[in-house]
This record gives structure tokens, C-alpha cells and sequence, in this order.
């Protein structure tokens, strides 16, 4: 039975905590961001009670499925082990509650009419976190660049940019809307003088120049539109330094940072490499901790090691004085770190292999179908979550909560559009050898099967009402709110 609220429960599940803001003062009252969290969590246990459910079995889907739980369910393990202080707990392990949440959600055959309300949620809500971040960081921060550049970053900028490189790149359709957004993000990511926003621009960039090309014919087609869309880029990056020049010296200070330094090692990279070499050290510092992990909410510090590297930037007192519980800058050696060999790899593991998987699948369908159902969804899905591991270059893409439930949702997306195609493809290859009669290949020594009984193909979903998805195959839903 259709729920007439479902898509009001979709976009209670994901604009809310599009405002998430970081306090000032993490002692201060969290109250805001509790009643915040609130409706997100009741609507996505609505949304995965109602949601409808597979009747054929996946084994890709029941991997993913199985490493998400195990990493979120199995933190309860090295809690118990470890004793840590549960309310340090229960924030650091919110974000990745929130992931499995929306993934459990977005793993689900919905309709055309629904996945079109989860894309259009998504990519609105995360538009509005890119504004209100910005907002909310330059009035907050009223200081210098160096001050301000910390809070004008949204939790899922790399997300948008790469939803927007879908439409631009893979699907060729270019707006006045989404050129202007991309354009603001390029501005905004001038204006942080982030280096690892820039290098995850340029991953995402090549993922979709990858997944638009379905043969090496089209890859240099699309390597040279990339070039020329790069040039593009770059000759508006020098005009904005001409209008900005303190940017530009900022940017100039980031890139040549070890220069300045006494040690000449860039400072940022050094407590980055101070950071995992504390959480490496504790974990592998005895069997149950390497096997468990530490746990969500530890405490970790900076290496010694790594002490001298920091000479003139950091006093001996600040740098022993440091001590952290919050998920760490570098999401890979932290899941190792949290969950240990048993509970912390499965995740990203899965995220990487559904990836891959996906990618390579995308690309085969595209040559081949390139009209098929629900396959723009899958491409878009992809770019979104490929923007995780291009976050984790410079942060955990899972510390924030707003970012772990969105890229929860976009593998949710990527894993069940990508068990209906790959079922649909079956069929389809299915009848393309019986209109050639072509026998099905079967394994030496096995019997000769007896012949089936004529079976009508099994069709995409379609609404109870006998009219045709909302998604259909030669039009690309995002065009229907990102239209001028």
C-alpha cells in the first residue's frame, strides 16, 4: 500500500540537518542540534518501515549490507572492552549511525516518483547546506580570512560538486542554475584555501570523465572536453586571484608552507602523520585492541615522534596537551583505530568495492543501454558517493553528521539501483539470445535442461495507477528542478 507522507518523510529525513552548524564551544548547549537530529532519525525509521522491499536476492547487496552493520553494530564490542566515556561514544558514533540509517533507507526498490523525491531532497538540501554554511561562517567568524575559511566549507561540498559534474560531464546537460552553483563552489573553495578541496575537485573530475567514456573512442573525446573545461577553470581562478590578491597570497602561503617552516615540512601534513601514528601506536599496542579496536570516542593524541618536525609551530606544552576523541582527520587509519581488524575495515572496504563495482557496471550499461531505467540515478549515486573518499584526502567524510547521512543514502541509492539493472539486464540479454537462438551456455557434463515454458519479461516498476514512472528512460529527472 502506498503511504500518501512518504515524501514528506523523505525531505523531514534529509533538509533538517542541512543547518547543522558546529558550536563554537563544544561545552557549550547542544540542544539545537538535538531537536535537529530528532525528526531525521524518526522519519528514516518511518522511511525504512515503509519502505518496499526485494524479492530476489543480491549477493553484492547483502555484502555491502552486512559490512555496514557489522562496523556500527560491532562497535558495541570495543565500547564494552575499552570503557570509554559513553557520551563521547554516542557522539562520535551518531555520524555513522546516521550512515547506516539512510543507507537501510535508500536500499529499497522505491518507485520512480520516490527516488525522484530522494534525488530532488538530496539535491536541494545539500544546496542549502552550502549557503548556510557560508552565511553562517562569515557572520560568525567576522575575522580575518584565516579565520573565517575554517567555517565557509560545507559538510557535503564535495557531494554537490559532484552530483553537478554528473549533469555536466556524463549527462552533457548544462543549465544557468547548476552552472552558477558550480561557479560558487569554485569561488568558496578559493576562498578556503583548501588544498584538499582542490584535489578532490580534480578526482571527482576524473571519475566522471572515467564514467562518461564507455570506450577508449570516447575516453579521448572526453579527456579533451575535460582539458578544455580544466583551462576554463583555471582562467577563472587567475581572474579571481587578479580581484583577490589576498587570496592569492594565502594560496601562495598553503602550497609553499614548508619553506616557511623551520624544519621545512608543511605543518599541516606532519600533525596529520602525528594524529595516525598515536592511533596506530594504541591499537596495535595489545591483541584485543588490534582484533576490537579502541572504540569510538577514545582518546588519542600526537605522536612524539613527530615533535621535532613541529619546531616554531607548535611548544612542547600545547603539543603533549593535545587530546582528541572525535573522529580523526584521516577516515581510513580511524576505522582501523575505532574498530580494529574485525569491525573497522568492513565499511570501507564495501565503500570501495561498491565503487568499483558499481563504476565498472555503469559503463557497460551505458555502451549498451544507454536508455535504460533508473540508470542516471545509478550515475549520480556514484559521483555522490565517490565524493567520499575524495573528502577523506583532507578529513573523515563520516565526523559530521549531516555528511554521514547523506552519503549513506547515496550508497543506499547505488546499491539498489545496481541490483535492479543488473536484474534487468539479465532479462534483457535473456531475450536477445532466444531471438537469436543462441542456446545458454551450461558447464561440461551437466544434463541438457528440459525446455521452459514461455515466460512474460519481467518489466521495471510502474505506478499502481497504470500510468509510467516519473523516471522515465530519456529523461533525466534532475533537469525538472535544476531547469532555468
Amino acid at each position: 500500500m502506498r503511504n500518501k507522507y512518504t515524501n514528506l518523510w523523505i525531505w523531514l529525513f534529509l533538509v533538517p540537518l542541512a543547518l547543522d552548524y558546529k558550536a563554537a564551544e563544544d561545552a557549550g548547549s547542544h540542544v539545537i542540534q538535538v531537536l535537529m537530529t530528532l525528526p531525521v532519525v524518526g522519519a528514516g525509521v518511518v522511511l525504512w518501515l515503509i519502505a518496499p522491499s526485494f524479492t530476489r536476492r543480491s549477493r553484492f547487496r547483502s555484502i555491502v549490507s552486512a559490512a555496514t552493520i557489522m562496523t556500527v553494530v560491532g562497535s558495541i564490542v570495543a565500547q564494552v572492552l575499552q570503557g570509554n566515556d559513553f557520551g563521547n561514544y554516542l557522539r562520535t558514533l551518531l555520524p555513522f549511525g546516521l550512515f547506516l540509517l539512510g543507507y537501510l533507507a535508500a536500499c529499497r526498490p522505491w518507485e520512480g516518483d520516490r527516488l525522484a523525491a530522494f534525488e530532488k531532497a538530496l539535491f536541494w538540501s545539500m544546496v542549502i547546506s552550502l549557503v548556510f554554511s557560508f552565511v553562517y561562517g562569515m557572520v560568525t567568524s567576522g575575522g580575518p580570512l584565516d579565520d573565517v575559511r575554517y567555517r565557509i566549507v560545507s559538510v557535503t561540498f564535495l557531494g554537490l560538486q559532484g552530483v553537478i559534474l554528473h549533469q555536466f560531464v556524463v549527462a552533457k546537460r548544462i543549465t544557468k542554475f547548476t552552472l552558477a552553483i558550480f561557479l560558487g563552489t569554485i569561488l568558496i573553495e578559493l576562498l578556503s584555501v583548501t588544498r584538499s578541496l582542490l584535489v578532490g575537485t580534480v578526482v571527482l573530475f576524473l571519475f566522471a570523465t572515467w564514467l562518461s567514456a564507455p570506450s577508449p573512442r570516447h575516453l579521448v573525446r572526453a579527456g579533451m572536453r575535460a582539458l578544455m573545461t580544466g583551462v576554463l577553470i583555471a582562467v577563472m581562478t587567475a581572474g579571481a586571484a587578479s580581484f583577490f590578491p589576498e587570496v592569492a597570497d594565502h594560496w601562495t602561503q598553503r602550497i609553499f608552507a614548508s619553506k616557511e617552516t623551520t624544519s621545512g615540512r608543511d605543518p599541516t601534513t606532519i600533525t596529520r602523520l602525528a594524529e595516525m601514528k598515536d592511533q596506530y601506536d594504541q591499537v596495535t599496542s595489545t591483541p584485543s585492541a588490534l582484533i576490537a579496536g579502541r572504540g569510538y570516542g577514545a582518546v588519542y593524541h600526537y605522536s612524539p615522534d613527530y615533535l621535532p618536525y613541529l619546531a616554531g609551530q607548535f611548544s612542547k606544552k600545547d603539543f603533549y596537551a593535545i587530546r582528541e576523541f572525535a573522529a580523526g582527520h584521516n577516515f581510513w587509519v580511524y576505522q582501523l583505530f575505532a574498530g580494529g581488524l574485525m569491525f573497522g575495515l568492513w565499511m570501507p572496504l564495501a565503500i570501495l568495492f561498491a565503487l568499483a563495482l558499481g563504476g565498472i557496471a555503469y559503463r557497460v550499461w551505458r555502451r549498451r543501454a544507454p536508455d535504460l531505467l533508473y540508470l542516471p540515478v545509478m550515475g549520480r549515486s556514484l559521483l555522490l558517493l565517490a565524493a567520499l573518499p575524495a573528502t577523506s584526502i583532507g578529513g573523515n567524510p563520516l565526523g559530521p553528521r549531516y555528511s554521514g547521512l547523506v552519503f549513506g543514502v547515496a550508497l543506499g541509492l547505488l546499491v539498489a539501483t545496481y541490483t535492479r539493472l543488473s536484474y534487468a539486464m539479465k532479462i534483457r540479454n535473456a531475450e536477445l539470445a532466444a531471438q537469436r537462438g543462441m542456446p545458454k551456455k551450461r558447464r561440461p557434463g551437466t544434463p541438457a535442461p528440459t525446455p521452459a515454458p514461455v515466460v512474460t519479461p519481467v518489466s521495471m516498476p510502474m505506478h499502481p495507477s497504470g500510468r509510467a514512472s516519473t523516471l522515465k528512460e530519456s529523461r533525466d529527472v534532475l533537469s525538472r528542478f535544476t531547469s532555468a
